[in-house]
């Protein structure tokens, strides 16, 4: 187990504070393109960058697009992810070229540029290659955010559940480790898709120098989310306090009746339900607005008989990050796996009183939601909060219309003239921001 590590060859070196301060001052026109991985506090970074914007935009860092949603669509569109005909959004066919361009825009203007999504690390050799040819001639530097296994392991399984997964913890587990993990192409199964870190880093790195690729270590969930904006923040090339950390929430995980609830949903939900309809209806409204409200209780931990395999991960992960030539931001030994102090609990072992208190409160919680989304002209906050400024003004239009908003995609899906008129848009509302706070 981690406590019992003591291979001298391991040890981190103290880390490079004249490096990290002449990261820090530098600022050249850049694009960072961060692909993940998933769990490791993406949602975090993305939103203490999306809700502190213009206090970014002061220091010349910039996030193509207007609203996270358009880092996601474009993932989708690079990685080829046919869209049902029944999703109401619109199409994100060349979506990725969008952002590609308004990131390249901004390369001009002598900005840095960042695109951040975790599921870019789910690309394939081919796909990773238009991203980064498609991003040049501008400065490209990837980033990926990982995590030790001990803690990762988890937090995955949980977030499967909240993307429809019925299977238990224990089963779910097995499947990972003990068949998907020892195959030659393990990457064909999801999470090691996103989570092969140095088959995630070969790909990529192909068309990068060692030097732009850049690999940040989540610190332990002692040490709080503080320290990984900072790191993320040299990379950046600005100083971590300009922001306010608080404007940003965790992906925090679910309480084991919480959780074990959804998992039973998941049971008995029909394949007509879509994927869409549930990430809207399910994942969104129940599982992140109402459950993960509620005071987590209890805590899943890796079991003590699979500390061994994820010691074995975490030497040979160190070992090829060691010769990589990658520059590694925070501490390696932070992906050596933890033992937990406290006892792990079943989900599937939750008290009958304790999952039909969290099923009652989704009910009332999933009527209201159907309400708001009837009658959304009733909520108390309607017609409040508009922006000046004409720009602003046509941006607050397209997104407070569905309709409209389809439309836009749909015609710039077909028409390079549209998508042109997309990225002047957002070129004009950079501008517009940058004048009001500088």
């Amino acid at each position: 187990m981690a406590d019992a590590i003591t291979d001298s060859n391991l040890a981190d070196p103290a880390p490079d504070t004249a490096t990290t301060a002449s990261r820090a001052g530098r600022q050249s026109p850049r694009v960072v393109l961060h692909i993940g991985e998933p769990k490791t506090g993406t949602t975090f970074l993305q939103q203490v960058m999306w809700r502190n914007r213009p206090a970014l935009a002061g220091q010349n860092v910039v996030l193509p697009g207007h609203h996270p949603q358009d880092h996601f669509r474009a993932s989708q569109d690079l990685r080829e992810i046919q869209k049902l005909a029944s999703d109401p959004a619109g199409s994100w066919t060349g979506e990725w070229d969008i952002l590609a361009a308004e990131a390249r825009q901004a390369q001009q203007a002598q900005q840095v540029a960042v695109i951040s999504h975790e599921l870019f690390s789910a690309a394939d050799a081919k796909q990773a290659e238009r991203a980064v040819r498609s991003l040049q001639p501008a400065e490209v530097h990837l980033v990926i955010t990982i995590r030790d296994m001990a803690s990762l392991l988890p937090a995955e399984w949980q977030e499967t559940v909240k993307h429809r997964n019925s299977r238990g913890w224990d089963d779910w587990l097995a499947d990972v480790i003990d068949r998907e993990s020892v195959s030659a192409d393990r990457r064909q199964w999801w999470f090691w898709r996103v989570h092969d870190t140095l088959a995630i880093l070969d790909l990529w790195s192909r068309h990068l120098p060692a030097e732009n690729v850049h690999v940040i270590t989540v610190p332990p969930a002692t040490k709080g989310t503080g320290q990984l904006w900072e790191r993320f923040a040299s990379l950046l090339g600005v100083e971590p306090g300009i922001v306010d950390l608080s404007r940003a929430r965790a992906n925090t995980s679910l309480g084991m009746p919480e959780i074990e609830f959804l998992r039973r949903v998941n049971e008995q939900l029909p394949d007509e339900v879509p994927d869409w309809f549930y990430m809207w209806n399910v994942k969104e409204a129940l599982a992140h607005q109402t459950l993960a409200a509620h005071p987590a209780s209890g805590r899943l931990v890796l079991p003590a008989d699979r500390y061994g395999w994820a010691d074995a991960n975490a030497y040979a992960l160190i070992s090829g990050l060691r010769q990589s030539g990658y520059d590694v931001i925070g501490d390696l030994d932070e992906l050596l796996p933890r033992v937990a102090n406290e006892p792990g609990v079943r989900p599937a072992e939750q008290p009958a009183e304790q999952v039909l208190e969290v099923a009652v409160e989704s009910a009332a919680a999933l009527i209201v939601h159907q309400y708001r989304k009837e009658f959304p002209a009733a909520q108390p906050e309607a017609g409040h909060g508009r922006r000046g400024g004409l720009a602003a003004r046509v941006e607050s239009t397209v997104a407070a219309s569905p309709r409209l908003k389809r439309t836009v995609r749909e015609l710039s899906s077909r028409h390079a003239s549209v998508r042109q008129l997309r990225i002047l848009a957002w070129r004009a509302l950079e501008r517009t921001r940058a004048r009001k706070h500088s």
